[in-house]
């Protein structure tokens, strides 16, 4: 390779059997060098497991600046960290777009909470949503034609789904004398799990992408929050044991809800990774909120961003 010229090739055996699994050459700029390496990372993952791997995915998430909560994005392993807001102001909640070049989040930069959308290659900001009231939640439906949002314009918090080409608004929720909040998409974008404190207490609950009659899948933990729901099918999330959250994954088809087995400390806003193994989450202790990322078949957290406080990670597609 030249001083600004990459080219490689690489190959992959079964140390079983010895037999090649991957071979493919590349060639790339020097300065490509580290991206080549997820890229190739990630195409040995799925030729050994048949899985997608994320080691070329990156990360959204919010970092404290003083009193300010400001959207960054970073690499898989929490390198190249970017920032990517300099409101000196509140951002929240970030969600990426399906093709990896938006990102929607909610912004207090006109004091009261809006939801944005930002070109990550430009910079340029949309409005999705900025009614009387309460603008939170936006997550982008899976075909990227859709937000759910969470909005106060009709009432107390509950949830739409915004159709971006013609601004269509459609509640997805009507509870009187509760609120919601924090929806996610399933995987075929057909439904939406949330959290709702209609029973008291904050649950999760699954609804069709146009409404009925929502379904609580959370019976474990007195409190369920920040759902994200998996390219697995599964949905992870906090769910509050004693005085403290844990890392929960709930099967929204049986209800059945599996713990994850970390130490005494708040574990909060998980976020699946597109294997549908891993989660990036958020680990809050008397110091402060770092971000992790986290095996859900038991293998120890590795930390990712430690130095600052740092808070609701999203894995891109």
């Amino acid at each position: 390779s030249g001083a600004s010229a990459l080219e490689a090739r690489v190959e992959a055996l079964n140390a079983a059997t010895g037999r090649r699994i991957f071979g493919k050459s590349y060639s790339v700029s020097a300065a490509e060098a580290r991206r080549l390496a997820h890229v190739v990372a990630d195409e040995i993952v799925q030729a050994a497991t048949g899985r997608p791997g994320f080691a070329s995915s990156r990360l959204a998430v919010i970092g404290r600046r003083g009193t300010a909560k400001e959207l960054f994005v970073c690499d898989s392993d929490g390198a190249n960290l970017l920032q990517v807001t300099r409101d000196n102001s509140i951002s929240l909640y970030p969600r990426w777009s399906p093709d990896r070049a938006r990102i929607v989040y909610t912004s207090y930069i006109k004091r009261f909470p809006d939801v944005l959308m930002i070109e990550l290659a430009t910079g340029a900001r949309t409005r999705i949503a900025g009614y009387p009231g309460l603008n939170a939640g936006g997550a982008l439906s899976p075909d990227g034609r859709a937000a759910a949002l969470v909005l106060s314009r009709d009432g107390n918090p509950d949830i739409y789904v915004k159709r971006l080409a013609d601004g269509a608004l459609s509640r997805i929720t009507n509870t009187a004398r509760a609120a919601e909040s924090s929806p996610s998409w399933s995987p075929d974008g057909r439904q939406l799990v949330f959290v709702s404190d209609v029973s008291g207490r904050p649950q999760l609950y699954v609804v069709g992408r146009d409404g009925g009659a929502p379904r609580r899948i959370t019976l474990r933990g007195s409190e369920n929050v920040a759902p994200d729901w998996g390219p697995n099918g599964k949905i992870a999330h906090a769910s509050r044991v004693g005085a403290v959250y844990q890392l929960a994954i709930t099967d929204p088809a049986t209800g059945e809800t599996t713990p994850l087995a970390l130490d005494g400390a708040d574990w909060e806003d998980p976020s699946w990774a597109r294997n549908g193994r891993h989660l990036a989450a958020v680990r809050r202790d008397t110091r402060g909120s770092a971000v992790y990322l986290v095996d859900s078949m038991g293998d120890p957290p590795i930390p990712l961003l430690t130095e600052g406080d740092w808070f609701s990670p999203a894995w891109s597609p």
